[in-house]
């Protein structure tokens, strides 16, 4: 029985995995439950997920990748071996190829890191890919022509915005901001106003459901749940999706400014397919209401959602996987 390769949509929020020949398998939370007294693992992905801000004293819900590379390589590991056995890809005798996608701009010292995490995991040989290359093959977009293609793949903690052709990048930028970010803005925003402090899950939850970040284009109200700033008591409020634009406001004209840089610096020749093309949103974070209107607008382009934004890397490793053996000849990054 031979192993098959895997390709590892390593992400900030959520580890998805493909296998060669099967499709998307896993698609889990990056969260890792511990006992924080002997550093015992007690649950990984949904059910460490379910435990976020709900843990008593001595276990830890520990989210080990931040801003798209590892804060943490022994509980990455530990993650990582978790889902590759759930999966069970290894051969009798032999270890799965792994294809894995990381942001564009991380340091050499980063790369190390997650090929070290990989290969402890159980990997024979690991090959590092940019996402937003393989989010624009996952999406369906012909980036081995000559001509502009352009994506902005926003993930749970970077967006890499990159304008690709001939199979490679042309220009592109990555910023620490994305979904994450958009949460925690929420929290924030609701902590000042309305002095109710309120945990990462529900602040999700408004985005998901209320939030908006195009300025009129929604109109949803939701019911949330905290704890009181000043009496310290439990207190219910409602929010509606006005409220939200306003508060993710600032990240997203970073997101606009970061598309408009990457623009700025494309050939004018590749500008003129993009206009033709369009641009292509992928990344679950794109899939906040109104994000394409928005940077439809600003950007004077058309802007499109892929058809399934959160997995298109993971798809995008499947497509490369198919072809692992003609890069097996050449270092992927």
């Amino acid at each position: 029985m031979f192993s098959r390769d895997i390709g590892i949509d390593l992400g900030t929020a959520n580890v998805l995995i493909h296998v060669k020949g099967k499709g998307i398998v896993l698609n889990e939370p990056a969260v890792v439950a511990m006992d924080r007294h002997n550093g015992k693992v007690l649950a990984v992905g949904e059910e460490a997920y379910l435990m976020v801000g709900r843990t008593p004293g001595n276990i830890e819900a520990i989210r080990p990748l931040k801003d798209g590379v590892i804060a943490d390589f022994d509980v990455t590991e530990a993650m990582l071996r978790h889902f590759i056995n759930k999966i069970n890809v290894r051969g009798f005798m032999s270890k799965p190829r792994m294809l894995i996608c990381c942001p564009t701009n991380i340091t050499k010292v980063e790369q190390k890191a997650i090929k070290e995490a990989a290969e402890k995991s159980g990997g024979r040989k690991v090959y590092l890919e940019e996402e937003p290359k393989v989010a624009a093959i996952g999406a369906g977009m012909e980036i081995f022509q000559p001509s502009g293609n352009m994506v902005i793949d926003i993930g749970g903690g970077t967006t890499d915005v990159a304008v690709l052709s001939m199979g490679d990048i042309v220009t592109a930028e990555s910023i620490k901001l994305a979904g994450d970010t958009f949460d925690h803005d929420i929290l924030q925003y609701i902590k000042k106003k309305y002095k109710l402090l309120i945990g990462e899950r529900t602040s999700e939850d408004i985005k998901i459901q209320v939030g908006t970040v195009f300025r009129d284009s929604r109109d949803e109200t939701i019911e949330i749940r905290g704890r009181d700033m000043v009496s310290g008591l439990p207190k219910t409020i409602t929010v509606g999706s006005a409220e939200i634009e306003e508060a993710l406001r600032e990240s997203v004209s970073l997101i606009v400014q970061a598309a408009k840089a990457v623009l700025e610096r494309t050939p004018p020749e590749l500008s003129a397919d993009i206009i033709d093309r369009g641009v292509i949103l992928t990344g679950g974070g794109a899939m906040i209401h109104g994000l394409d209107q928005l940077l439809a607008e600003e950007l004077k382009v058309p802007v499109l959602l892929a058809e399934e934004p959160m997995n298109c890397v993971a798809t995008g490793t499947g497509m490369m996987l198919s072809n692992i053996d003609k890069i097996e000849g050449k270092k992927i990054i």
